[in-house]
């Protein structure tokens, strides 16, 4: 590998906006803002606004849209029966 052209990789935390999660993890992302860690060491802040902690997918708070047909919403709309229960 070339020297000097790679950033410098190290560890930071990273802490999600909305639910104050955090966690560790390693980037090449610098940030002024630092925060004492569970280990006792400082690392630099990277703030998040989306999260494994509050994106809807991973907390189970996901709106499922309807998967009617279009027959199935035609007749809904004028109030037929769909051919099935009849």
């Amino acid at each position: 590998m070339k020297q000097g052209i790679h950033p410098e990789y190290k560890k930071v935390i990273f802490l999600d906006s909305t639910t104050d999660f955090k966690f560790l993890s390693g980037s090449t992302r610098t940030s002024s803002e630092t925060m004492e860690w569970e280990d006792g060491n400082e690392y630099p802040v990277i703030r998040l606004d989306i999260s494994s902690d509050s994106h809807p997918f991973y907390t189970g708070r996901q709106k499922f849209a309807s998967a009617d047909g279009r027959v199935e919403k035609f007749n809904k709309k004028f109030g037929l029966k769909s051919s099935n229960e009849q």
